[in-house]
């Protein structure tokens, strides 16, 4: 493990200051000491956040949820006003990681959370992401796992998050704080398509700290859940999942909020899948048609063509399941 300094501050302003001078911030650390070990990261300084006040889950004024940036997996996926306001995110945190995991990893850290890749993760393997300009060894390798969909011709390593993949559907909002004050960023803008800066995954400025995940109001009664396939049932990363949120009154869909997981180089939203659902009677038919449009756009490799088809069906699934009991 490559040397480093370890400050602990006692208040966000010196969080702040520690982070301006390239400071990388650390809570539960599950990440980051992790490619610390196999020397995919090596900070010179890290600055450890966890007596911040950032740890409260909140119901906003207009009746959305705003969750701190130190809140624990466990305890955001425990949270009575989670699990009853937007099961999707408790779902989507229970079946993330081991418990042992959750009990540390925090909700800004989940969002921060680097790709599993294993080209990323071998430090003699080429990886535009770990070293700008290497090249992509995973374009031409063993893909099997990676993103068919916001793939580029630097990068197709897919995001790991699974809680992400419920805030994208959610539309939910990433709260920041920086040296100019504070920011708030849609989700779909705070995590960053690889393009030709696969280096690059979000939206932050320098020394920027992640304050909350703010979940706007949405129509009620809302049902909505979260589908995770993948090869084996625990402790495993997603081939593809589904983030479902469903508004459904008088017999017909008022609103739908759609993502899905384990496909893309980002959380992906299913606006096509939501366009097609919304003034419709719910039905199998609906769900199939739909789910229809999950892929388009998808441009599958060598070994993950699969998921063209398992994303489909997995769409299909969980629209069906969420909306059979709306």
């Amino acid at each position: 493990m490559h040397p480093f300094t370890y400050i602990k501050p006692s208040s966000t302003r010196e969080a702040l200051g520690a982070g301006r001078r390239g400071g990388r911030y650390v809570a539960g650390g599950t990440t980051l000491v992790d490619l610390m070990r196999e020397t995919v990261e090596r900070p010179d300084k890290l600055v450890d956040i966890n007596d911040l006040p950032l740890r409260e889950i909140t119901v906003t004024p207009r009746g959305g949820l705003r969750i701190g940036a130190l809140v624990t997996m466990a305890a955001a996926a425990a949270h009575p006003k989670v699990r009853t306001m937007f099961p999707v995110i408790s779902e989507a945190l229970e079946l993330s990681a081991s418990a042992q995991l959750r009990n540390m990893a925090t909700i800004g850290g989940n969002i921060m959370q680097r790709t599993r890749c294993t080209y990323f993760r071998d430090v003699t393997a080429a990886c535009n992401k770990r070293d700008p300009g290497t090249g992509c060894g995973a374009r031409e390798g063993f893909n099997r796992t990676h993103a068919i969909l916001g793939t580029s011709a630097d990068c197709v390593a897919t995001h790991p998050s699974d809680v992400a993949v419920a805030f994208a559907a959610l539309e939910a909002r990433v709260h920041l704080l920086g040296a100019d004050g504070s920011r708030t960023l849609a989700f779909s803008d705070f995590l960053l398509r690889p393009g030709s800066t696969p280096h690059r995954e979000q939206a932050l400025r320098r020394g920027e700290l992640i304050t909350g995940v703010e979940v706007p109001a949405l129509p009620r009664p809302l049902v909505s859940g979260y589908l995770k396939v993948r090869d084996r049932q625990s402790y495993e990363f997603a081939l593809t999942s589904a983030a479902v949120a469903l508004h459904v009154k008088g017999g017909i869909v008022r609103e739908a909020r759609v993502a899905a997981g384990g496909v893309g180089t980002v959380p992906w939203k299913l606006s096509a899948v939501e366009r097609a659902l919304v003034g419709e009677r719910p039905s199998d038919r609906l769900w199939a048609k739909a789910a229809g449009s999950a892929a388009d756009g998808a441009r599958p490799l060598r070994h993950n063509k699969f998921k063209v088809e398992l994303l489909r069906r997995t769409i299909e699934r969980q629209l069906r399941t969420v909306g059979g009991d709306a």
